[in-house]
């Protein structure tokens, strides 16, 4: 007999960050939260600390409220836009922050693995998550486009964090002792 695992999926975003939380019994998934926690309301659009302070606070109320066991959130990527990938990033690191605060461990994921892990596909439309989510976890209706990924986010965990985690106790992750300088750059 197993023991329930819980996953809070974190999808951070600056107005708006996505939360889902599944539960995972052997190899069934259960639905058990999503929702959004939004900045955009009552706060000034350049008032970045208390936005981020909103973006914080919520993960952790969220966290409180659901009791996960594990947490993933996903990784940020390099966006066109210098500052969009700023601001994005100081999102993700007050959510990861909540995580952490919570006595959580965080595992990272792209958002090209989500993608792979809930559709098959990396270059899978937003609709199209929504659609297999909401099929995976048996859902009435479709989740909100970052309730989505958020969830997908806590899908992959649940699908591959236990490989992750083998793997990492198999092999010897440490930094090469044998590097050697070159024009400034270690190998």
């Amino acid at each position: 007999m197993s023991v329930p695992v819980r996953v809070l999926g974190i999808d951070p975003g600056l107005q708006c960050t996505g939360f889902g939380v599944v539960e995972i019994e052997g190899s069934t998934l259960h639905y058990i939260a999503s929702g959004t926690i939004r900045t955009t309301s009552g706060v000034a659009l350049g008032d970045l600390p208390n936005r981020l302070k909103i973006i914080f606070d919520g993960v952790r109320e969220v966290a409180e409220r659901y009791q996960p066991t594990q947490a993933s959130c996903e990784i940020v990527f390099v966006n066109v836009n210098p500052q969009s990938t700023l601001l994005l990033g100081q999102a993700r690191g007050a959510a990861l922050t909540a995580l952490v605060t919570a006595g959580l461990s965080v595992a990272e994921y792209t958002a090209l693995q989500m993608k792979k892990s809930v559709v098959g596909h990396g270059h899978a439309r937003k609709e199209q998550i929504q659609e297999m989510v909401m099929r995976l976890l048996r859902l009435p209706g479709l989740p909100g486009k970052d309730a989505a990924d958020a969830l997908g986010l806590a899908i992959t965990h649940a699908h591959a964090g236990g490989s992750f985690a083998a793997m990492a106790q198999a092999t010897d992750l440490k930094r090469r002792t044998h590097a050697q300088f070159k024009g400034g750059r270690t190998y």
